[in-house]
């Protein structure tokens, strides 16, 4: 299944789904089915281990962990 990026119309939300051909997807946030593809944004590989973390630590800030593998992945206490 591919995983593509989309941008609900109706509440302007931006999400990433994986989705078979078949499915039709949905707004997590509205639930509408009125969104539009996005174009991924592309990473090229980072050769510096430090802006490598530092690009990590800006992601967790914003809530885009599905770029670590479980062992990075930050812990979200609550």
């Amino acid at each position: 299944m591919p995983l593509f990026a989309y941008a609900c119309r109706d509440c302007n939300a931006e999400f990433e789904a994986l989705v078979r051909a078949s499915d039709v997807p949905s707004c997590p946030s509205c639930g509408s089915q009125n969104l539009q593809q996005q174009i991924a944004r592309v990473s090229g590989d980072i050769k510096h281990k430090a802006l490598a973390q530092a690009g990590r630590r800006a992601a967790a800030r914003e809530g885009h962990v599905s770029n670590f593998s479980a062992k990075e992945a930050p812990i979200k206490k609550g």
